[in-house]
């Protein structure tokens, strides 16, 4: 088994931006998901419903400031933000985050048709990994959703897609195309595996780095949005909840947590541990 792809998504829910190599820390890969949108009354605003985000690319800076781009709109340069400025935001466990300035929410609040606000996690141990998806005590997280990083395996991908053009000639329906792992969102891919081998693994060694998987990841409807057109339809959610499914969840790759830090690189081997 061997890394394939390494993706890291600056600002949660905006395009991703493939790396060859990424440090890994405590709370994630360092320039994942550091970054975010909130609405003005700080509830986060993601492509679930808002889909003009997946047109926005964003890029670190090596100030520690960021990036911002999208067509028709001027690239902006945003600043490091100063930590103690912070702004009321509603996610699960933090209820604050560092401001993004003015400028920034200008731009996004024209760009996504919307008022809107960009906030920075400056404190990278505020976060813990929640107990539901198998955080324990110390686990620690970024902006996203339940965990550190989040990794598929294409003999999985591979098997979905078998099952969704079963069920599309049971329905009577055009095949559709090979889902694309850029659906899942996920940090790291990796090839070598047979289908679902994820579901048994307790840890796992990427290149020189070690993880404990957290648990499997539940999907949710923004898996059934193609990232590039943005239009969205039942798959992939239908056949995984025909498949995959239990505890009122479809499931579909693995969460981790670092247990120790380096360098994960694309062509690293992949070692399930005991």
């Amino acid at each position: 088994m061997r890394v394939v792809g390494i993706s890291l998504y600056p600002v949660k829910s905006t395009r991703a931006v493939a790396v060859d190599r990424a440090r890994v820390e405590w709370w994630g890969l360092a320039g994942d998901r550091r970054w975010a949108v909130v609405a003005p009354d700080g509830e986060p605003i993601t492509a679930r419903r808002c889909r003009a985000l997946f047109t926005v690319a964003a890029s670190t800076t090596p100030d520690g400031g960021l990036l911002l781009t999208a067509p028709g709109a001027p690239s902006l340069a945003v600043p490091p933000p100063e930590p103690a400025h912070t702004v009321p935001v509603r996610f699960w466990n933090l209820d604050r985050a560092a401001a993004g300035g003015d400028a920034a929410d200008a731009w996004l609040t024209t760009t996504l048709g919307r008022p809107a606000r960009l906030v920075w996690l400056a404190d990278t141990t505020a976060r813990a990994v929640p107990t539901e998806v198998g955080g324990e005590p110390g686990d620690v997280f970024h902006l996203g959703d339940t965990a550190p990083l989040h990794l598929v395996s294409l003999g999985s991908l591979r098997k979905l897609d078998d099952w969704i053009a079963e069920t599309a000639v049971e329905r009577g329906e055009e095949l559709p195309e090979p889902l694309d792992p850029g659906r899942f969102r996920a940090n790291v891919v990796v090839e070598g595996a047979v289908a679902f081998a994820e579901d048994g693994w307790k840890r796992l060694r990427l290149g020189p780095v070690d993880f404990r998987v957290a648990g499997p990841c539940g999907r949710c409807v923004m898996t059934t949005i193609d990232p590039e057109s943005r239009t969205s339809g039942k798959e992939p959610i239908r056949t995984l909840a025909r498949h995959r499914r239990w505890d009122g969840w479809a499931w579909f790759g693995i969460q981790l947590v670092p247990e120790t830090l380096g360098e994960i690189a694309v062509g690293d081997p992949v070692e399930p541990l005991p």
